[in-house]
């Protein structure tokens, strides 16, 4: 469970900018969109953030940053050689910014326990990794590192609650590579639920196609393929069974518009293996009898929706945290208010997944499905500095006409548009 998320110096994000999805003590859609945190003493967490913003206003800028830092802690440690530059990108229009470290930090609450973990790096190195846990309600602080710019070594610090060979992760831990990551290399126990939160998280980044093979794999079981079929006629799409073809795998069955170099690369990659064909079977003449359309036949939405589907159902089930840039990419307003309605539902997310994500759809904020505190804005000062934001600032009043409010101005974030000359 997602409490927060902050970062700073990385790509448009100058200053320390946070998005939270604690609960303001607003009563409306309690139930829904809310759920009460495990955790004894925090309150309630949201179960979905919605982030609003113009065109390279910094919303995709965001999602890239809780993705660099995902990959960052699963990779980080074997992926990386010594003397290996890290890939991260500091903002640029301040001449601070690529002398001074990215940093990103997130709290959170796995298996009941909440963590608050975060890392600062340069190109060359990490700078500042520290990890404070709260097992009993109280704060604990596991273990910290910070570079020491005059003696050139890092100064370490681990708490008495901290088990393990420390010395020997530490001797172990490159300068271009996270402690966390090495010690769970090294079978460090008592981290692996930090690490496996980090796992957990799926990020969806923008102009990011997900494959429909898993729910491909999935509509192998009949069980798993009737939740899939009920998920895309719940979101509109009529269809009356989904088809699975499995048969070998032949060169006849490429497109023939296909470049033949692409075709040969196909050829040798698939051959001697087998492939699935899926057909979903639509109704007509009122019911009585069907149409087989092919997946590749369908249109983007119906293709987006069902890619979507089978780790979107795996996920609310698992309790999965969900980050998505432009969610909306392809799908029809009425799909996506259906999709954000099951994580507001406790019967379809009985886990409690959360959700974030990116969107150009301004009808969600009047369908009475967004919680005020659930909206954040997103949008580039003067200095080109992304700005990130919640709604709240603005104290709207219950029942307030957020659409209207955010297309005239009210909450700024809107793109700027200059008048056409004539």
């Amino acid at each position: 469970m997602l409490i927060e998320f902050s970062v700073a110096n990385f790509r448009s994000f100058w200053e320390p900018r946070k998005l939270s999805l604690t609960a303001t003590p607003q009563k409306d859609l309690l139930e829904n969109n809310t759920f009460a945190s495990p955790v004894t003493g925090l309150p309630r967490l949201l179960r979905s953030a919605v982030v609003y913003g113009p065109n390279a206003g910094g919303k995709s800028n965001f999602i890239r940053a809780i993705a660099f830092m995902k990959k960052f802690v699963i990779s980080s440690a074997k992926e990386l050689q010594e003397g290996e530059g890290i890939a991260v990108t500091p903002f640029l229009f301040n001449q601070l910014g690529p002398t001074q470290p990215s940093e990103f930090e997130v709290q959170f609450i796995q298996e009941g326990v909440r963590y608050q973990y975060g890392f600062a790096v340069t190109n060359e190195r990490v700078t500042n990794e520290w990890l404070i846990a709260y097992p009993e309600g109280r704060a604990q602080r596991w273990f910290e590192r910070t570079f020491q710019t005059k003696s050139n070594n890092y100064q370490w610090y681990f708490g008495s609650r901290f088990s393990g060979r420390k010395k020997q992760w530490q001797e172990m831990t490159r300068s271009n590579a996270l402690f966390l990551s090495t010690a769970i290399q090294w079978n460090s126990e008592q981290l692996k639920p930090v690490f496996t939160w980090f796992q957990r998280l799926f990020v969806i980044g923008h102009g990011t196609l997900l494959a429909p093979s898993y729910s491909i794999n999935a509509c192998q079981d009949e069980e798993k393929k009737k939740h899939i079929l009920a998920f895309m006629n719940e979101a509109d799409i009529s269809i009356s069974d989904i088809q699975m073809e499995t048969k070998d795998f032949s060169p006849e069955d490429l497109p023939s518009d296909m470049p033949e170099e692409v075709k040969e690369n196909i050829r040798r990659s698939m051959d001697g293996k087998k492939m699935t064909r899926v057909g979903f079977l639509h109704p007509v003449d009122g019911g009585h009898s069907t149409v087989t359309l092919a997946l590749e036949e369908e249109s983007d939405g119906t293709r987006k929706l069902f890619a979507y589907a089978g780790p979107w159902l795996n996920m609310l089930s698992q309790g999965r945290i969900i980050i998505a840039d432009e969610l909306d990419n392809s799908l029809h307003p009425k799909i996506m208010r259906y999709l954000l309605s099951m994580f507001h539902c406790g019967k379809t997310n009985p886990a409690n997944g959360q959700l974030i994500f990116t969107t150009h759809d301004t009808s969600l904020l009047d369908q009475e499905l967004i919680r005020r505190d659930q909206v954040w804005f997103v949008e580039k000062d003067k200095s080109n500095a992304s700005q990130l934001y919640p709604l709240t600032d603005f104290k709207p009043r219950a029942g307030e006409a957020l659409q209207k409010g955010y297309l005239s101005g009210r909450y700024g974030a809107l793109p700027y548009i200059s008048e056409a000359n004539h």
